[in-house]
């Protein structure tokens, strides 16, 4: 199992397309972290992954980048599997 950690905020059109599928598939075991609301969480973000972007998925402290790819990492690793 891997550890899962998305950093987003709710506003941006490409989060929320992580997020929905996030929601679709129930899957509860991705940890949410709102960096409009969490300044720690941002701060996270930023010191990890080098910049501000979202959204990000850290894979097992790992990020990655741009929606399409989270989605299709999800959909390979954790949905379909």
């Amino acid at each position: 199992m891997f550890n899962l950690v998305l950093y987003y905020y709710p506003t941006c059109p490409y989060c929320r397309k992580v997020t929905r599928l996030i929601d679709k598939h129930n899957l509860e075991e991705i940890e949410l972290k709102n960096i409009n609301q969490d300044e720690q969480a941002e701060s996270e973000l930023i010191e990890i992954g080098g910049k501000r972007q979202v959204p990000c998925l850290f894979i097992d402290g790992d990020p990655l980048y741009e929606s399409d790819d989270i989605i299709n990492w999800l959909k390979t690793h954790v949905i379909d599997s």
